[in-house]
């Protein structure tokens, strides 16, 4: 086994692997729970609309061929979305896909990447796989108004000659964070046109406040600008695998050079393009977690637990010790939350908002566990 890790490359032995969320069926498997509640992978817990459902059944009519490569449809009803040209679309297998496919593209060993400290662990992973360097800047410190945030002043003192990537998760996972519009546009406007600036939107779907920045209308006003997005979250559908970007053209032919043939299946196809049109569940699924974010905070406001700010759809908890212990005493109780200690965060838990019954479920389950 070790002269096969030593055919590897230095960077990948080196590489800590993403630890995804615990499933419901390994907890039921390992603990012997029935009727268990996740609340861990930031799901939508509508999960799909009627008209995603009804596109998938009529997908599976044609499951015995290969999708389309192209994506056409659910390109050109992309672009008319972002009210840009399809050339500009790059479809991935999740949103995850084109953050990695982005250091596949535009990184070498020798030039660098910057990320802010608490971003999503996927950014560092995709940066040292290809032997670049990762900088990380410090995030603002803990009594900061933006407690834990992207400080973009300490992002830019590490851009120079051989920056090629910044990303910017906006809202960040797993801290809730995120940069309004005046501030973002400024530090993307102060790169230099050889670095491109990757402004993750995942959770965008979900965000009132109107300091809130749409950043795929700036794509023609900074060329160096890549936003992703995904179905996975508002759209409620995580489990097909569907996201996308919108970019310069010049940096979607890249990528498309790069992209695996058809890393988007027909059925997650069918879905996307439906799920686009039904502004419907999507205003259902913001509604949702707009109340189920206020029923969690007033849950929590009497247990010994620090709730950040959060405009996403999960909070970041400070449980005041090392949350290991009371991670486990809540899948003993058969409810799944996120610990984020490889994160650098120790005492937190990163808690998905969820349906009214999961949220009163999920606080019974933290105030028990805090009790001992």
């Amino acid at each position: 086994m070790t002269a096969q890790k030593d055919l590897a490359t230095p960077a990948v032995r080196t590489i800590s692997p993403y630890v995804p969320g615990k499933p419901l069926s390994e907890l039921e498997r390992e603990y012997g729970i029935k009727d268990s509640v996740k609340l861990a992978s930031n799901e939508n817990p509508l999960g799909p609309g009627a008209l995603a459902l009804r596109a998938m059944q009529q997908a599976m009519t044609e499951i015995g061929l290969y999708p389309d490569g192209n994506g056409f449809e659910l390109k050109q009803a992309l672009a008319h979305h972002h009210r840009c040209g399809v050339e500009r679309i790059t479809l991935g297998n999740g949103s995850n896909d084109l953050l990695v496919l982005l250091p596949e593209a535009f990184l070498t060993l020798g030039s660098e990447a910057v990320y802010s400290q608490y971003c999503f662990a996927i950014f560092p992973i995709a940066v040292q796989a290809t032997g670049a360097t990762g900088k990380m800047a410090q995030a603002f410190a803990d009594d900061h108004p933006m407690a834990l945030g992207h400080d973009l002043d300490a992002m830019a003192r590490l851009v120079n000659e051989r920056t090629r990537l910044i990303y910017v998760p906006n809202p960040n996972n797993p801290t809730g964070t995120w940069v309004q519009t005046k501030p973002l546009k400024r530090f993307i406007a102060s790169l230099p046109e050889t670095t491109l600036v990757v402004v993750d939107e995942a959770y965008s779907e979900y965000v009132s406040d109107p300091s809130y920045p749409n950043a795929s209308a700036w794509i023609d006003e900074f060329p160096n600008l890549v936003v992703t997005r995904t179905f996975s979250k508002a759209h409620g559908l995580a489990g097909l695998r569907v996201g996308y970007s919108v970019s310069s053209a010049a940096v979607a032919d890249l990528l498309n050079r790069v992209r695996q043939p058809f890393n988007v299946n027909s059925i997650a196809l069918a879905a996307a393009r439906a799920a686009l049109d039904d502004r419907e569940h999507l205003k259902r699924s913001a509604e949702l977690n707009a109340a189920g974010m206020k029923q969690v905070r007033e849950l929590l406001q009497p247990l010994p637990v620090r709730v950040y700010p959060s405009i996403g759809n999960f909070v970041l908890v400070d449980c005041r010790r090392p949350a290991g212990a009371v991670y486990e005493a809540m899948l003993r109780q058969g409810v799944i939350v996120r610990p984020v200690a490889g994160y650098g965060l120790p005492n937190h838990l990163r808690i998905t908002i969820g349906s009214r019954e999961q949220n009163v479920r999920m606080a019974e389950a933290l105030g028990r566990a805090l009790s001992g």
